[in-house]
């Protein structure tokens, strides 16, 4: 299988997006982890979702310090009218201990527009505790591109940056992510059949680009609609090769400096 095959060069890929506290690994994530570690994805990110999550994933950390690399932050589908005390939740949380970005935050207007105030006043909050800390930020977009540009935009005065997560825009979109510092994430979007990755990323080539997986969500073909895993991040490496016309070798070169660099890991 192609993920066998790549994964015997061993080369070092970093997942920048893996939600891997879920009850979805419950039955087997020691086994899973490891296995992911073995295939050569020695780093994973893992960005936190709100304050039901927080104790599963720094348990996971703790027992992986080497591997696992916690976020703080609020994502914006559980944003309500009360956001503000999960705010000083990520706050206190992010005083106690030592976290790699903040994050997963941003504007999800897919679900449900009802709290657009509300996620872009706790997306906006978030953004300012990262420039404090000097961390970078993972955005959540869903049919939000320009509600969130707009707010970084605002807020970009040297001291931001961050990425993207599970990009989903065209070259010009990408282009914009770019100027103003912040990179994109590719994900199993990249494998499926109906998406126009593959060109953007055919433009815009590496330099600004992270690899995730977006786990258990979004697994890339061949095992689309399955549960997904970290192990998988060499599917969408190879493929994102292909895309670019480069060697898996200089993707995973690339893409871990990127991750390196921004996580500081």
């Amino acid at each position: 299988m192609e993920v066998h095959t790549f994964a015997k060069k061993l080369l070092m890929l970093i997942d920048t997006h893996a939600h891997l506290y879920t009850g979805e690994f419950d039955t087997d994530r020691n086994e899973m982890i490891e296995r992911t570690i073995q295939s050569g994805i020695k780093k994973m990110i893992l960005p936190n979702i709100d304050e039901s999550s927080i104790e599963g994933m720094l348990s996971l950390s703790d027992q992986y310090p080497d591997n696992c690399f916690p976020l703080i932050g609020l994502h914006p589908t559980s944003v309500t009218p009360d956001y503000k005390s999960q705010i000083t939740l990520v706050e206190k949380w992010l005083s106690d201990r030592k976290f790699y970005g903040i994050g997963e935050i941003g504007i999800d207007l897919y679900w449900d527009k009802s709290y657009l105030k509300e996620q872009e006043e706790a997306f906006r909050y978030q953004v300012k505790i990262a420039k404090s800390a000097n961390l970078p930020i993972v955005i959540h977009v869903r049919d939000s591109f320009q509600e969130v540009m707009k707010i970084i935009e605002e807020e970009q005065d040297g001291l931001l940056t961050g990425v993207f997560h599970c990009f989903s825009g065209d070259a010009e979109d990408a282009q914009k992510v770019f100027d103003l510092g912040f990179y994109i994430g590719i994900g199993g979007v990249v494998t499926f059949k109906n998406t126009n990755l593959r060109e953007v990323l055919k433009e815009t080539g590496l330099k600004h680009v992270v690899l995730e997986t977006d786990a258990p969500y979004l697994a890339p073909v061949p095992y689309r609609g399955k549960r997904n895993e970290s192990s998988y991040l060499s599917i969408i490496a190879a493929r994102v090769a292909e895309a670019t016309g480069t060697s898996e070798m200089e993707v995973a070169r690339i893409t871990t400096e990127n991750a390196e660099r921004l996580f500081g890991i």
